[in-house]
C-alpha cells in the first residue's frame, strides 16, 4: 500500500491529509513544461471533485528537464497568478535522483520501475485505503474521460 508514502508526501503543512481516507490525484508538476497548462485542468478538476473527497496534489520536481527550478514561494505564486491554483502542492521532491521520494519509491515497489514517470505531469490516483487505483502519462489529460471515470469509481 502507498498509504504511509502518501503520508510522507503530504507532511508538514499539508499534515490534514495524514488520515488518508480520501481518495487523491497526485501529479509531479514544473512550472516551465510544455504540459504547464494542465495547471487550469487539475484546478478544475479540485473545484468539481474535492466537495466529493477527492484530494488534488500537486508535486513540483526539478528532475526531468531542470524544469521547476524555483523556490516553494515562486511555485505558489506562479500556479497562483497564472492558473488560479488553489489546490495543495507538495515541497519540491526527487523523483529520479537518489534518494527518490518515499512515495515514488513505494510507486515503484507496487508497480514497478515502468510505472514511474518518465516526464512532468504524470499522474496518479491513490485510493481511500492507499492503493494505487490508476496511473496516466503526461500527454493524458487530467479532464480525460479515463481519468473522470476512474475518479468516479473511487469517490
Amino acid at each position: 500500500m502507498l498509504n504511509l508514502a502518501f503520508q510522507k508526501l503530504t507532511g508538514g503543512v499539508l499534515c490534514t491529509y495524514r488520515g488518508f481516507g480520501k481518495p487523491a490525484l497526485i501529479v509531479n508538476t514544473a512550472s516551465a513544461c510544455g504540459y504547464t497548462p494542465q495547471y487550469a485542468a487539475l484546478q478544475k478538476l479540485h473545484e468539481t471533485y474535492s466537495p466529493r473527497g477527492l484530494v488534488v496534489l500537486g508535486v513540483p520536481c526539478n528532475d526531468f528537464g531542470e524544469q521547476e527550478p524555483g523556490s516553494p514561494a515562486e511555485i505558489g505564486t506562479f500556479c497562483s497568478a497564472h492558473f488560479g491554483v488553489t489546490f495543495p502542492l507538495s515541497e519540491k521532491v526527487s523523483i529520479t535522483a537518489t534518494p527518490r521520494h518515499a512515495f515514488y519509491e513505494s510507486v515503484q515497489q507496487v508497480a514497478g520501475e515502468d510505472a514511474l514517470p518518465r516526464w512532468n505531469f504524470h499522474k496518479y490516483l491513490i485510493g481511500r485505503t492507499g492503493g494505487l487505483l490508476g496511473s496516466w502519462p503526461s500527454k493524458v489529460s487530467p479532464l480525460s474521460k479515463e481519468i473522470a471515470d476512474a475518479i468516479e469509481a473511487a469517490l
